[in-house]
């Protein structure tokens, strides 16, 4: 990512992608208002993207439900947002311009014939005659690639043989979360992904795609998560309860307390984001930030 003489970012764009399986809970607060204050911090762009690619998980009007729960809690977004669902020929585009490039290959293997673990390249030189593949995985390069968390600290990961090659079209026909994922952060630009460190294990090999697709790979933050009384995340899986709106600040507050921060006193909404932007500035370094 380039930078100025100052090592200030030229521009930010970050943004919060989620999937509309069910209204937001505490958890993905947590993570929705980290990337938010980081946007607001920067002086940036919040971008909303709706992550609807697995159309199977879809709750029939999430994704305004989403929406709205967002702007009660006085968290507005930059440009009109983006469906993953209405951007099928761009992801088609991408991977035909992968395969082009000799990145990808077939692979006929079920989930019976693989045992765990990372994916041992049964499929990598060619199928025997007149089998059909199923699915689509990227043959990922040797090597480590190590990068900085900006809260979790140094990282480091071989994708090629701790994940192995993954699959970027699934045999049901849908495209997987980690290609498209790409593929949009690179079309909308994104400089920096802000999310919920569940996904931190997912950085590297999205950094290996975004550069054989030619991108340059967004800064990354990875942030706590809530858990449940038995440990678990809460996520909408695990049956987490919808944000209680009838209190916004004081919801608000309980995220803010997730990321660490000591509590504050707020009147309304406007009053709490004015006065959280400073303090994540402050928190991160950013002594710049507006």
């Amino acid at each position: 990512m380039a930078t100025g003489a100052s090592g200030a970012i030229p521009f930010y764009r970050g943004r919060f992608a989620p999937s509309p399986s069910g209204p937001l809970h505490d958890g993905s607060l947590v993570a929705a208002m980290a990337s938010y204050l980081d946007a607001r911090a920067h002086g940036g762009k919040w971008l909303l993207r709706i992550e609807d690619i697995d159309t199977p998980r879809v709750v029939d009007g999430a994704d305004h439900y989403i929406m709205q729960q967002l702007q009660t809690l006085g968290m507005h977004w930059d440009e009109p947002p983006v469906w993953q669902s209405e951007r099928l020929s761009l992801y088609q585009a991408a991977f035909e311009q992968l395969k082009a490039g000799g990145h990808v290959y077939g692979c006929a293997c079920t989930r019976r014939m693989l045992t765990g673990g990372p994916y041992p390249g049964t499929c990598r030189n060619g199928l025997g005659e007149g089998v059909q593949p199923r699915a689509w995985r990227l043959k990922v390069p040797p090597g480590r690639r190590s990068f900085i968390d900006r809260w979790q600290g140094p990282q480091s990961q071989d994708v090629a043989t701790e994940v192995g090659d993954f699959i970027l079209r699934r045999a049901d026909g849908l495209w997987a979360y980690q290609f498209v994922v790409v593929v949009d952060d690179g079309l909308q630009e994104i400089t920096d992904v802000v999310r919920g460190v569940d996904l931190l294990d997912s950085t590297a090999r999205q950094q290996t795609l975004a550069e054989l697709l030619g991108q340059v790979p967004p800064r990354v933050m990875h942030v706590p998560l809530i858990r449940d009384e038995s440990g678990r995340k809460l996520s909408k899986q695990n049956h987490a309860p919808e944000l209680d709106l009838s209190s916004p600040v004081r919801t608000l507050q309980r995220a803010w307390q997730a990321l660490g921060f000591e509590p504050f006193p707020a009147a309304d909404i406007d009053e709490f984001w004015r006065k959280a932007v400073p303090h994540w500035a402050a928190r991160h370094g950013l002594g710049g930030a507006r």
